[in-house]
């Protein structure tokens, strides 16, 4: 594939992922937060089982499973709660923010990936700290009020972007022992299955709404989840890890154009200037290593395992976005995302 096409499907998912927020604030409208992220994560996980099935009669080789069978709901069982998380966190905020400020905040967890992974003994550098210094400074502008206090939907939005990250580093180690495709499965269902239950326990009338939310349900859960999903594995066949990744932080432009077309949200001066300084610290915290001999070429791209990949899962994500995750937590990640 060209590198022109492998772009343009990258920035599409980006796109995907990024009008998502949009979806969200309104369905936010009509349902609670757990039935609507049951329903969409429901939908998720059911559109990657024809994926799965495609892949496999392609396969040419026998199936042959590297660890016990209960290894695969392990991990997505593990991945799915922190999934469960991440997700109730940023859709209890975005129903008092909005979905421009609630998609750079989340984009945060690009930053704050290497920095949770010098917990696990992984390497930063100083591009990183420098990605922090400048999207923390424009987190301050965009989200804090006089008196320096942050908006409820704000810091909600802000801890699940926490949860994000910890999801990629997770999932990375996922990935070395199970199926990529296979674990987004499981842990879909998992967080499907977690916010049905907290519906069914903490709402009114859970699912209620779902009828007057059914496009903002079916966006993000199927264009966001399973369409983005596997746009993104076939263009990182062909994009270098740190390429695809540096596209993909689109993610939080286009959650911003989103609101503001869809919405018709709008942002102050400051609000706007915050926005910027974190997608610049987004931006480089992604920039790739200088290498010391200018026509070294770069290294080889990780294309996605033989079966795929947060998401998010977004984000996102992975949703689960497994080789984009290899590629974050060693050098700044999304998936998203995550959506």
């Amino acid at each position: 594939m060209s590198t022109a096409k492998t772009n343009l499907l990258l920035v599409l998912t980006a796109a995907i992922w990024g009008f998502a927020f949009a979806a969200q604030r309104e369905g936010a409208q009509y349902v609670g937060a757990f039935s609507f992220n049951a329903a969409r994560f429901a939908l998720g996980g059911l559109s990657l089982l024809p994926v799965i099935a495609i892949l496999r009669a392609r396969t040419t080789t026998p199936f042959r499973a590297r660890h016990p069978w209960w290894v695969t709901p392990a991990w997505g069982g593990a991945t799915g709660l922190v999934l469960f998380t991440a997700s109730t966190l940023q859709q209890f905020g975005i129903e008092t923010t909005t979905a421009g400020k609630a998609s750079f905040i989340t984009g945060l967890y690009i930053v704050l990936v290497p920095i949770l992974g010098i917990v696990l003994g992984h390497r930063t550098n100083a591009r990183t700290w420098a990605g922090v210094v400048l999207a923390v400074t424009g987190l301050w502008l965009l989200s804090f009020v006089p008196g320096f206090s942050l908006v409820a939907g704000d810091g909600l939005v802000l801890i699940g972007a926490f949860f994000w990250a910890i999801h990629i580093l997770v999932i990375d180690r996922a990935n070395l022992d199970v199926d990529s495709l296979h674990l987004a499965a499981i842990q879909f269902g998992t967080c499907a299955g977690l916010s049905a239950i907290a519906a069914a326990a903490t709402e009114t009338a859970p699912f209620a709404g779902l009828g007057d939310a059914v496009v903002p349900v079916l966006y993000a859960g199927l264009l966001s989840v399973g369409v983005a999903y596997t746009l993104q594995v076939v263009a990182q066949q062909w994009a270098k890890p740190a390429h695809a990744a540096l596209i993909l932080s689109l993610e939080t432009v286009f959650g911003a154009v989103g609101g503001a077309l869809v919405l018709g949200e709008t942002m102050t001066a400051r609000g706007y200037t915050g926005s910027l300084l974190i997608l610049g610290g987004i931006t480089v915290s992604q920039l790739p290593r200088r290498s010391r001999d200018p026509e070294a070429p770069d290294p080889p791209a990780a294309g996605p395992r033989p079966a795929l990949r947060r998401g998010p899962s977004s984000r996102s994500p992975a949703q689960t976005r497994a080789p984009a995750a290899r590629a974050r937590s060693r050098s700044g990640p999304r998936a998203g995302s995550r959506r």
